[in-house]
């Protein structure tokens, strides 16, 4: 079991990552709780739920809430329907929420967590490589139709409990899907770690001990990113690396037309090509490239057009001005943030189109 503190201007959290921690779940907790909601989607209420319930012992009220699982329940309808359910349990000021699931859960739960009442405990349970990422930092948010996360609040948990035995469960493009986020915090912290995970084979079973490390790694990275920059006033947006035009082709395949993952990693080699032509640096694309290639991400986007996506990448929450602003490399271990001209994004995105083929 490994434990972190993540350490913010308005809170302070511990990250425990370990084996066999759903079934011990409450000692992890930063207090006791009588009334606990817990917010889970469709696949995931038939793997853990039971588990955590009877963790949480018979003392404790316990209600359940279930999503359909997918990206599209990040949705203000699954949000309305979450607080009344919060409100018909009923869950007070000192209840608590649990978000059990992936990257979707942790968003929409903390969300209704962060306004239901002005505000109450959540606590983020995991079960996804993905969520390594999303489940730390204190952002909450659910998707518009026009873009990803647009309405949302920073509002970090009481505690993040990750389970890594629920990796097992995840079908391949989830494992697809978190390692993009795991290669990213490689990308914008230190070229070992970044070759490091260029090495995992993910059409094979996942090894326990070094998944464990990568996640400890992405986990470490993003914390002392956060603690310095808990609001994205500056450097978390390096966070985003990727996530412009990953966000934008998200919005334009329609939410679950793609995972997250793999939409940041065509945003990521994106990136790279025009932090190549920006710096006249020379970035690992090829490696990058064929490591998607090998673990099977979906790279063709002919069919989008450019246009489209230039309008969403403006309406991207880190855009200034209705000016694009991406996040660009250096070296590995240098992310810059750099302001992008709708000329120079759409000359260099057509040549990408027809690169990936």
């Amino acid at each position: 079991m490994h434990k972190q503190l993540i350490k913010t201007s308005s809170n302070q959290y511990n990250v425990v990552v370990g084996e066999g921690l759903l079934e011990q779940i409450t000692d992890y907790f930063p207090k006791e709780y009588k009334n606990v909601l817990i917010i889970t989607d469709s696949v995931v209420h038939d793997l853990y739920t039971n588990t955590v319930k009877k963790a949480l012992g018979k003392n404790v009220k316990v209600s359940v809430s279930v999503v359909p699982a997918g990206e599209a329940s990040k949705s203000i309808d699954q949000y309305y329907r979450l607080l009344t359910d919060a409100i018909n349990h009923p869950l007070d000021r000192k209840s608590l929420i649990i978000a059990l699931g992936g990257g979707m859960i942790g968003d929409l739960a903390g969300f209704v967590a962060a306004t239901y009442m002005r505000g109450i405990d959540f606590i983020q349970v995991p079960t996804t490589i993905l969520a390594h990422d999303s489940s730390v930092g204190g952002k909450v948010a659910i998707n518009h139709p026009e873009g990803k996360n647009m309405i949302g609040n920073f509002y970090p948990p009481q505690a993040v409990i990750y389970d890594i035995r629920t990796l097992h469960s995840l079908p391949d493009k989830e494992k697809r899907s978190g390692y993009a986020e795991v290669v990213k915090h490689g990308f914008i912290s230190e070229t070992s770690f970044m070759e490091d995970v260029l090495k995992i084979d993910l059409t094979k079973e996942l090894d326990a001990e070094r998944t464990l490390n990568h996640l400890q790694k992405g986990i470490a990275v993003k914390a002392k990113i956060v603690e310095q920059d808990e609001k994205e006033g500056n450097i978390r947006k390096f966070l985003n690396f990727g996530h412009t035009l990953g966000h934008a082709l998200e919005s334009e395949f329609g939410y679950g037309g793609i995972t997250h993952g793999e939409a940041v990693a065509i945003g990521m080699l994106f990136a790279i090509r025009l932090s190549e032509s920006r710096y006249g640096n020379k970035l690992p694309y090829q490696s990058f490239y064929d490591w998607l290639r090998k673990n099977n991400y979906p790279l063709s986007i002919r069919d989008i057009k450019v246009e489209p996506l230039i309008q969403r990448m403006k309406k991207d929450k880190k855009s200034e001005n209705e000016k694009i602003q991406m996040v660009l490399l250096e070296k590995i271990g240098e992310p810059r943030m750099v302001h992008i001209s709708d000329q120079e994004i759409a000359d260099h995105l057509e040549k990408f189109i027809r690169e990936l083929g």
